[in-house]
């Protein structure tokens, strides 16, 4: 049964470990090292350099499932980045190999069938290793150049979230075989009965942390991609209107006119009949155009527009 305290930066580290004994890995994975006394969780933080609501916001979900949508744009990703790249090396490095040597040495090596679960043991470590190496070459690299504030157009957040699941079928599948077709005894059977133990631990721990990206890491860097991606839009528009102010041609008031009709989505001959001017003559102003401000695109067109106040925004089909 879940502790249903919602813990906060004044209550004592050492009393979440008290109530919660399996924090002490996620304590590792943030970078906290034991040893604080009696410190709050707030100094014990701010002492190892690690972001005290990001570290409650994790430690309060995993714990009793408690998730502040709201407080999803006050996480530090840094802080975030940094656990999540520590587990895996904490599920990867130690857990699936101990959980491997108990499996070796509950199980009888001599026995065909012992031989097919360590087969499925070692199909699920590859899977979920693989799983967490994907993230680990192309998300997180991804999140990393985000919070440096560059904008990637060929990957978003959506598209690891699409796919983002958790391997546990397999690990489901060896927990039943075991149980139900595995015949055991004495030692052997202790043995067994603690490597599942241990199997199950590491399911729910499994769980958590898929559900700490999906429920916090997710929707914390579609925040972020808005926010970066907003302000490339905006870099390059002042990047436009400075360009445009330091051009020495100025754009006649007939030019205007035929950008405005561009923008409105006008062909050449409705540009003519709306200006009564001749087609040739749109083209022309059209060429002028494209050489005084080195825009070619009816969407560069239409920013340039909106920024220089031919148009108003509200009046443009985006």
């Amino acid at each position: 049964m879940k502790n249903q305290k919602m813990y906060e930066s004044d209550d004592k580290m050492i009393s979440l470990i008290r109530d919660n004994y399996s924090l002490l890995q996620s304590l590792g994975s943030f970078g906290i090292n034991l040893g604080f006394g009696d410190k709050t969780v707030r100094q014990v933080c701010q002492e190892q350099n690690v972001d005290t609501n990001t570290f409650l916001a994790v430690v309060n979900f995993t714990i009793n499932g408690y998730r502040n949508t709201e407080n999803v744009a006050n996480l530090s990703i840094k802080t975030l980045l940094q656990y999540l790249k520590a587990s895996h090396d904490y599920y990867i490095g130690f857990q699936l190999p101990f959980i491997r040597k108990e499996l070796e040495q509950a199980l009888d090596s001599k026995n065909n069938l012992a031989r097919l679960i360590l087969k499925l043991y070692d199909e699920y470590a590859k899977a979920i290793t693989a799983h967490m190496k994907y993230e680990e070459k192309n998300v997180f690299p991804y999140v990393e150049s985000l919070l440096a504030n560059k904008a990637e157009d060929n990957y978003d957040i959506d598209t690891y979230s699409k796919h983002h699941g958790q391997e546990s079928d397999k690990l489901r599948e060896l927990k039943s075989i075991i149980i139900k077709y595995l015949p055991s005894d004495g030692l052997h059977n202790n043995q067994l009965s603690a490597t599942l133990y241990d199997i199950y631990n590491n399911e729910e721990w499994l769980s958590q942390h898929a559900e700490v990206e999906e429920r916090m890491l997710i929707p914390a860097i579609r925040l972020l991609e808005q926010k970066t991606k907003q302000n490339d839009v905006t870099a390059k528009i002042s990047n436009m209107i400075s360009q445009n102010r330091g051009n020495s041609e100025a754009l006649g008031e007939r030019e205007k006119d035929v950008i405005v009709s561009l923008v409105q989505g006008m062909t050449n001959k409705e540009i003519a009949e709306h200006l009564c001017i001749s087609i040739n003559t749109v083209i022309t102003h059209r060429r002028n155009i494209a050489r005084k401000l080195q825009i070619h695109s009816p969407a560069g067109l239409t920013i340039y527009a909106i920024v220089n106040n031919l148009v108003d925004i509200s009046t443009v089909k985006l």
